[in-house]
């Protein structure tokens, strides 16, 4: 464990906890039992057992090196975007979509802050670079969905700019998936004791203090207008030929597991079997839980 000296952005994970969050999400952490759901309205009490998640996710990895071969020599190009609230568990996530795949065929995208170069450019321009080629995965971890999210609650674009965007979104994907693109957009997210105690916990962890970003801090005290803007953009960005599917990961066990099977299910590679998606924890924004 960090001590006080040692951790990151001046302990403001640990300042936020102790003088800043509500009343309920401390009583939540400080109430909370190994293996315990933080998130009241989550449909499960506890998280799944280790043993059946193993099974289940050793078994889809299976279905993705089946499905990634099929992509190979189909010459199918796959796009998955992966977005949500901070320490949703995106990384863990793409992590285990890739973990068994080859990385001549799968590749994250993780772009940085745009140069000044970029700044200059359609919005979208830097994205379309990244889109797949023939026989190829993409997964992008974060994407063009910043404008709708994280730079409008930071006021790093204008309502101006984020209007034109809302406008050129719909055609945007329309013009991947005609081109024959499979698109698929995932929004994980989490309630705000669990998001804190994952924030708490990489605080306190040197292996995993890195993942932080002063973002982090300020974004706590924006619980809210995260919420505002991510039911704005879920709502005006679902579409039936782009649509999102929502994880609840509060149990990152079930979100995984949910995740891969919600994008295999729509994929016709040979050798299918991807056993039941639950259905209260991946689904369509009407799932989303603020």
């Amino acid at each position: 464990m960090a001590n006080a000296d040692t951790k990151p952005l001046d302990g403001g994970i640990s300042k936020f906890y102790a003088e800043d969050a509500p009343e309920d999400v401390v009583k939540a952490i400080k109430d909370a039992k190994k293996g315990k759901i933080l998130e009241p309205s989550y449909p499960y009490d506890k998280r799944w057992d280790k043993d059946a998640y193993e099974a289940a996710l050793e078994d889809l990895q299976i279905q993705l090196v089946r499905m990634q071969s099929w992509v190979k020599e189909t010459g199918q190009r796959v796009a998955i975007v992966f977005e949500g609230r901070d320490a949703a568990g995106k990384g863990g996530t793409i992590k285990r979509f890739r973990e068994n795949l080859n990385p001549r065929v799968a590749r994250t995208v993780a772009l940085s802050k745009p140069t000044e170069k970029e700044a200059g450019e359609w919005y979208f321009q830097r994205y379309v670079d990244h889109l797949p080629t023939a026989g190829e995965i993409v997964f992008f971890d974060r994407s063009w969905y910043n404008r709708g999210v994280v730079e409008h609650v930071f006021d790093f674009c204008t309502e101006d700019q984020r209007e034109k965007w809302f406008a050129q979104v719909p055609d945007f994907e329309r013009m991947i998936t005609n081109d024959g693109i499979r698109l698929f957009k995932i929004w994980l997210n989490v309630g705000q004791a669990t998001q804190l105690k994952r924030f708490l916990d990489r605080e306190n962890d040197p292996l995993k203090q890195w993942k932080l970003s002063w973002i982090d801090v300020k974004g706590l005290s924006k619980w809210d207008a995260y919420t505002h803007a991510i039911n704005e953009t879920l709502t005006r960005t679902h579409a039936d030929f782009a649509p999102w599917t929502v994880v609840r990961s509060d149990d990152k066990k079930r979100a995984r597991v949910n995740a891969i099977r919600s994008v295999l299910q729509h994929l016709d590679y040979p050798g299918k079997d991807i056993g039941e998606i639950d259905t209260k924890i991946a689904g369509g924004p009407d799932i989303w839980n603020a």
